[in-house]
């Protein structure tokens, strides 16, 4: 019988992945992941479920998409009858563990996993809750503004780099009790870096690598406001912009130190895949790379997520198992396709829950099997006023909200999106049968009242538990100190041998 792969899930924190055409672009230093891409399949047009946070990474670990989730937004409860990548590799006899970011609300802070190595970066409860009641409402203490722009540059220490320090240490730390042989079972390690999430600050020594980069201006500069399609003017305002005086200065600064913090993660990937080698784990440990969504970086004038443009939607994706031919695919996926293929990849028997997932796995696309399904994507949070849905399907791209015209892109001839072709005569076809396709896959009067009624009961439940004796959901990691290093029920001789590794002659 074949021993089982272990499975290293590397995951990043808004990863813009049109820098990732083929693996990392030339331009950024990022050996490790260089060396990585090498050995992948490499999927080249991914997208998320959804351009934020929290909807995005509950589809990435549950195959469905928001609507079907319920976390439309970054303050949305993940219900814990939900089955994830960890509920599945956990049922089949692995070991389930995250070091880092998930960006679980609600009470159930584990999702399937055995075990968690450190506390969440962002809040647990319903407080961040959008209100499609309040349309155009800024919400100033949580909305993202343009002070990451203007505030970017240098740091030695922030609160992200404090954060990501102890997601790469602690996961480590736990490669070497896979190692030291601490678990009779395979394991699924989950490591959730917040970088290069703004804000847009990082160290010296990263930063340094990117003087006289080439690539720190956009290739499409700023529009002015009315030319922007409805979103994306929903998404300045939710932004603030017009309290910011952007300079030329401020985008260079701010997209240097985006690149610089994938450089960061790069030297944090590179000491846990130096451990994953040092003992000896690599060779039957499958690693997979992935984003939760992008971020526009400038593009047109916008920034951060919230988009289903390429910069905000497009992530990107590696696989390196023995089942994936090292290589480029370019047909378009999902990040709802990493349980399926995680499934496929551990012989797990996906049927029982088949008609409820949204992904499939990738083993045989990178096989070369051929793939049509359309890839779907949904965004019903802060700076929308209604769901908005769209479908990737060959090089179109369709978006579809109730309240705006249809936006259709060719991607091929025009990757900026920069033309509209819904409503051109040459392809009128296309747009009617991805319209047709939405028609299908949505009822968006049934999605918007859903969204509605969890936002409005949100806003009570959050109030009613602020009001007297709070008790937070947010993760609290355990650690016992009398079961660390030697205690006095322990053999000193024992402990020194078993804390060894390799243990020597």
């Amino acid at each position: 019988m074949s021993t089982p792969p272990n499975f290293l899930i590397l995951m990043v924190d808004q990863l813009n992945g049109t820098l990732f055409p083929d693996g990392p672009a030339d331009f950024l230093h990022a050996p490790n992941l260089k060396r990585l891409a090498a050995r992948s399949t490499r999927f080249a047009n991914t997208y998320t479920a959804s351009p934020l946070c929290a909807p995005g990474r509950a589809s990435f670990m549950s195959g469905q998409l928001p609507r079907r989730t319920r976390v439309y937004d970054n303050a949305a409860e993940f219900a814990s009858d939900i089955p994830t990548y960890a509920h599945h590799l956990r049922r089949a006899g692995y070991t389930t563990c995250l070091s880092g970011k998930m960006h679980f609300v609600g009470p159930d802070q584990m999702h399937g996993f055995e075990e968690r190595l450190t506390t969440d970066i962002y809040p647990a409860d319903f407080g961040w809750t959008p209100d499609y009641r309040e349309p155009g409402e800024r919400i100033d203490w949580w909305y993202h503004n343009m002070g990451s722009v203007t505030g970017s540059g240098i740091a030695e220490i922030t609160n992200q780099m404090e954060y990501d320090d102890d997601v790469a240490f602690q996961a480590i730390r736990k490669i070497h009790d896979y190692g030291r042989g601490k678990y009779d079972r395979p394991f699924c390690l989950t490591v959730s870096f917040t970088h290069p999430h703004d804000p847009y600050v990082a160290r010296q020594k990263y930063w340094d690598l990117y003087e006289g980069c080439e690539h720190l201006l956009p290739e499409i500069p700023a529009m002015e406001y009315d030319a922007h399609d409805p979103h994306s003017k929903r998404i300045f305002d939710a932004n603030d912009w017009r309290s910011f005086n952007i300079t030329e200065d401020d985008i260079r600064r701010s997209r240097r130190a985006y690149f610089a913090n994938i450089s960061y993660l790069d030297d944090k990937i590179g000491e846990i895949l130096q451990a994953l080698e040092a003992m000896h784990l690599a060779e039957n440990t499958t690693i997979l790379f992935v984003s939760d969504h992008g971020d526009m970086l400038g593009e047109r004038g916008l920034w951060f997520k919230m988009t289903f443009f390429e910069g905000s939607a497009r992530v990107p994706l590696m696989v390196a198992a023995p089942q994936m031919p090292a290589g480029l695919v370019e047909a378009p996926v999902s990040t709802m396709d990493v349980l399926p293929t995680l499934a496929d990849l551990a012989g797990i028997d996906m049927s029982e829950i088949q008609p409820w997932t949204d992904g499939e796995s990738l083993v045989p696309l990178a096989n070369g099997t051929a793939r049509t399904t359309p890839v779907a994507m949904e965004y019903a949070a802060e700076a929308s006023y209604a769901p908005l849905v769209g479908l990737r399907k060959g090089p179109f791209k369709y978006i579809h909200c109730e309240l705006d015209p249809p936006q259709l892109f060719d991607l091929d001839k025009d990757p900026h999106e920069l033309t509209n072709l819904a409503a051109d005569p040459d392809h009128l076809e296309i747009a009617a049968d991805l319209a047709g396709e939405v028609e299908r896959r949505w009822d968006m009067t049934a999605f918007d009242a859903e969204v509605r009624q969890s936002q409005a009961r949100r806003w009570i439940v959050y109030e009613a538990l602020r009001n007297g004796a709070y008790f937070p959901w947010d993760f609290q990691p355990l650690q016992q100190a009398s079961e660390r290093y030697m205690r006095n029920h322990m053999d000193l001789n024992v402990v020194e041998e078993s804390q060894r590794y390799p243990r020597g002659d």
